[in-house]
């Protein structure tokens, strides 16, 4: 089950943070603002962060512990943010995704994310983006989810 972020959650999502991206890890400031926003959502194993502007929503984040992923705690997290983008009136969502994130990319179209575009060498040389979208105000087709 998840739940909205609070600050007495903040060293958790920022020790998941490092845990999940290393380097890339978000700061505790960037965790911080999003939490304050009531942009993050969490579970026990991990966190999703989803920001919606106007009918726009991204998909900013998502992370689940290494040795819990592949056990259906990004779907669940993935599911719960596209709830939490409809609920405050997104018509779309989107996200960045490496090309070579295989699993992630995975987990996407599953849950109805289509390709849109490619940024080349987004994160770094030899190393594209996938930009995917899902959109949210189409009743005929809602997201799946995996089993």
């Amino acid at each position: 089950m998840t739940r909205r972020g609070t600050r007495a959650d903040l060293a958790q999502v920022v020790a998941w943070e490092q845990q999940c991206f290393g380097a890339d890890a978000w700061s505790q400031d960037l965790v911080t603002a999003a939490v304050d926003a009531n942009e993050v959502l969490l579970d026990e194993v991990g966190f999703v962060v989803v920001r919606v502007v106007n009918d726009v929503a991204d998909l900013d984040r998502i992370a689940v512990v290494p040795e819990q992923r592949r056990s259906g705690h990004g779907q669940v997290l993935l599911s719960a943010g596209v709830s939490a983008a409809r609920d405050r009136g997104a018509e779309r969502m989107l996200l960045e995704v490496a090309a070579d994130n295989v699993a992630a990319i995975g987990l996407y179209v599953t849950a109805g994310f289509a390709e849109i575009h490619r940024r080349r060498n987004y994160y770094g040389a030899g190393r594209d983006a996938v930009v995917m979208e899902l959109q949210l105000d189409d009743s005929n087709h809602p997201p799946k989810t995996v089993q």
